[in-house]
């Protein structure tokens, strides 16, 4: 995934960049909450990363920030916290904040948050699609999805909603194929004109 990590400690924001390339993410570091609000747009993330604490704008207000951003992309962002610091969680989630992770990261308890992250992300992008407009072949009707994988309607909506099929004509397929068709069979079956029915 695509990762911006604000930290104005340079020797933890180092640490958690090569923790973050270690577990294969695309990675960008910012010194404090503006210069991450700038290369925000820039660098695109999937997630953002934020020390809670930072001088001049710290994470709640870089959260705030990004999240009064007209963005169709949903951003999932955690907020670096303290070991003793239990205190603002609320008001950090109605600021706009995903998740928490103590400081300093523990790589393998960041793998499981950015896994659930990378789910979150996922989610929010099958619904905002399915909210706006689907690319659809006009003669297959395959559905292509946000990972660039064309799939049958059905299979798409099945994977993506509770859905489920079952079958039915439409009033207006019936009326142009199915009641035409029916009359060409019935006709067809009907006895010729001077002819005995079972007569050869």
């Amino acid at each position: 995934m695509k990762i911006l990590v604000a930290e104005d400690d340079e020797v933890s924001l180092n640490i958690l960049l090569a923790q973050l390339r270690h577990l294969d993410h695309e990675v960008r570091g910012a010194r404090d909450g503006r210069e991450a609000l700038g290369g925000f747009e820039q660098a695109n993330p999937e997630v953002v990363i934020t020390d809670w604490l930072m001088p001049g704008m710290d994470g709640l207000e870089l959260c705030r920030s990004i999240r009064r951003m007209d963005r169709k992309a949903y951003t999932y962002i955690v907020l670096l916290t303290s070991q003793d610091r239990k205190v603002g969680f609320l008001e950090a989630m109605k600021a706009g904040a995903d998740d928490f992770v103590n400081k300093p990261c523990d790589t393998v308890e960041l793998n499981v948050r950015l896994r659930v992250a990378q789910r979150i992300v996922s989610l929010q992008t099958t619904v905002t699609q399915l909210e706006g407009l689907l690319p659809i072949c006009p003669q297959c009707r395959r559905i292509k999805t946000a990972q660039g994988v064309w799939q049958p309607v059905e299979q798409f909506i099945s994977r993506t909603t509770a859905a489920q099929f079952s079958h039915g004509i439409c009033p207006t397929c019936y009326e142009t194929r199915v009641k035409p068709e029916m009359e060409r069979l019935r006709g067809s079956t009907q006895p010729k004109p001077g002819r005995s029915p079972g007569v050869v």
